[in-house]
């Protein structure tokens, strides 16, 4: 760990060092940046004879592994949408609580090899691998303040420069904070990452970074003791409705039981390209740069990570927790449970090209090394496990940089050794757009085989243990898009076959006292799924509709609302002489009746529960 931080420092130092009296364009959302529509013309490849610094503003960024250049949002449209629970996560009430998708994704789509099982927050969390690489000719920073009900506030700040025009940085940070409704459920959460993007003069050597560091508090309380409360007018005040934890003994604002997440990560992927470099001059030929195109390309790829859970619960009360833990407690006891993960995986990859620069295809081939070590600590002790895999890696990408290309993409990934041996991840996909009357179609599909969650295999309190051996996870996907984004239209359909599902089960009836069961499905199910988005414009007027149908054929431990929606009538428009944009309008969301899974902090899971129904009002 003091390593990590020495690298952190260094590299903060150095961006420091390179910055001289930078100045910040402020862009709230929603602001007429000039960006959108503006030519993106790459930077990095000036020559000295051009002043970077005179160009006009233009801000882009791209993704890990893509050359599609993008450009910020700024519209005002969605400003009010919470854009991680987008479109169908629902929470336990207040904002950065636990969360889940009631639109049906696995935990770990698109993931194999091992995994620590815990996701309730990770819709609010910042991803390395996902991460925006920018360009940029002037310093650009966005910053947003939301303030909701009860103390809600929401602060993302985004800032991001080049430091030359061949290097640049992000730095992004968000805040949650919500006391909410209902008593003692206080939310606190952090969210940080650094990026940066480098590329040499010769564009030879290229280098992506990047940092994450995410923390999620909550206080948990148990949920309300009875529904019936939410229809008498006495409670009419949500914090006056009597919850599970309730502990006036301990504290009347804070709850004797909290979870914490915490994890930080490191990513650094660089590498050198061979290739053949133009010239290219402007249509004048008073200017020009540089640009390589690459045929063979060595890269090499390293992660570090680490993500630790932690369950304190303080004066636990024996009339409502003895049937959990089977003992009764002291005045002076607490339960104690903390499993963490770190990780170090290494891979190096050769990578080829064919084509022209811009419609170039890429495939590669890697082979990689994998440590992953678990751990379960409780007061008395530690439980450790751990796992050395190697695995082999390899993808094909072509994407449509033009107008009417066709763009494709397959990539491949299965482990060869060590307790992850068999895993494997496998999908692939076909687009192409067909202009402004037609849209764009994109079809795919993935196929993985994982292995249990370490969570769910092995669960522990000075008190109290629970293990489980599951056997491994086999997910297959198939989807198909079309989209006219000019028109507003975006339509889908998706294809689950599960099979071996792990997932936790209530067990209520009597059986293990009343505790969650780690359990697997035994045999294969299938889940089906339709979206559709339309977007109506008449003049001033929006009208914004999403709608969802889900589909379990056979039965199967998930349960799904078949029919959601969500539609919003919105006037828009400048006022003040274009000084001031205004939205404003109503919202109604809804969906039909379900089994709702129920949500257990000891675990900080949700789990799968067949008694209660949830009935959604518009």
């Amino acid at each position: 760990m003091r390593c990590i931080c020495y690298f952190i420092l260094l590299l903060v130092v150095a961006v420091t060092l390179q910055i001289n009296a930078a100045h910040a364009q402020i862009a709230m959302p929603g602001a007429p940046v000039n960006i959108n529509n503006a030519p993106q013309r790459d930077t990095t490849n000036r020559s000295s004879s051009v002043d970077w610094h005179d160009e006009s503003v233009r801000v882009s960024f791209t993704k890990a592994g893509s050359l599609q250049t993008q450009h910020p949002d700024t519209t005002l449209h969605t400003f009010h949408r919470r854009r991680f629970s987008q479109p169908w996560h629902r929470d336990l009430g207040n904002s950065g609580s636990a969360s889940r998708s009631l639109f049906f994704r696995p935990d770990n789509e698109g993931k194999t090899g091992f995994s620590s099982g815990y996701h309730v927050f990770d819709v609010y969390r910042f991803k390395a691998d996902s991460l925006l690489y920018f360009n940029t000719t002037r310093p650009y920073t966005s910053f947003s303040f939301q303030l909701g009900s009860k103390l809600e506030q929401l602060v993302n700040i985004l800032h991001t420069q080049n430091i030359k025009p061949n290097w640049n940085f992000a730095v992004n940070y968000q805040k949650i904070t919500s006391p909410g409704y209902y008593q003692i459920q206080r939310v606190n959460n952090d969210n940080a990452s650094l990026s940066t993007s480098y590329q040499s003069k010769d564009q030879h050597y290229s280098l992506k970074g990047a940092v994450v560091y995410n923390v999620q508090q909550q206080d948990e309380n148990g949920g309300i003791t009875a529904d019936s409360f939410l229809s008498q007018s006495k409670y009419s005040e949500r914090n006056t409705i009597p919850v599970a934890f309730e502990n006036p003994g301990f504290s009347s604002r804070r709850s004797s039981v909290t979870t914490r997440l915490r994890d930080f990560n490191i990513l650094l992927q660089h590498g050198y390209t061979w290739g053949r470099r133009d010239t290219v001059y402007s249509a004048d030929s008073t200017q020009y740069y540089f640009e390589l195109v690459p045929r063979f390309r060595i890269t090499h790829r390293m992660e570090l990570g680490s993500e630790k859970t932690k369950l304190k619960y303080q004066q636990p009360d024996s009339l409502t927790m003895s049937s959990f833990f089977g003992r009764q407690f002291a005045a002076d006891d607490s339960v104690y449970s903390a499993q963490q993960w770190v990780w170090f995986d290494n891979r190096v990859m050769l990578e080829g090209f064919l084509g022209k620069r811009a419609q170039q295809l890429l495939f590669n081939a890697g082979i990689g090394n994998r440590l992953d070590n678990f751990y379960t600590d409780v007061l008395s002790g530690r439980d450790r496990n751990s796992i050395i895999s190697n695995y082999l890696s390899g993808s094909l990408r072509k994407e449509a940089l033009k107008e009417g290309a066709w763009g494709y993409a397959a990539d491949a990934k299965f482990f060869f050794s060590g307790t992850a041996v068999g895993n494997f991840l496998v999908n692939g996909e076909l687009s192409k757009d067909f202009g402004r009357k037609i849209g764009s179609i994109r079809v795919g599909g993935m196929q993985q085989l994982s292995d249990a969650p370490y969570a769910y295999t092995m669960y522990a309190n000075q008190y109290y243990r629970q293990t489980a051996d599951l056997g491994k996870q086999s997910t297959t996907l198939l989807f198909a898009e079309v989209a006219n984004e000019p028109r507003g239209i975006r339509l889908g359909i998706r294809n689950y076959l599960i099979g071996n599902y792990i997932y936790l089960k209530d067990s209520l009836e009597g059986v293990s006292n009343g505790k969650l069961l780690m359990s697997q499905h035994d045999g294969a199910m299938n889940l089906t799924q339709l979206y559709l988005r339309y977007i109506l414009r008449l003049g001033h007027l929006v009208i914004d509709n999403d709608l969802a149908f889900q589909q379990l054929a056979g039965g199967g431990p998930i349960s799904v609302p078949t029919l959601l929606g969500r539609h919003t009538v919105a006037f828009e428009s400048y006022l003040f002489k274009n000084a001031l944009k205004v939205a404003t309008g109503a919202e109604v969301r809804y969906h039909t009746s379900y089994n709702a899974e129920g949500y257990n902090p000891f675990y900080n899971r949700f789990y799968y529960q067949s008694d209660y129904t949830s009935v959604n009002k518009p």
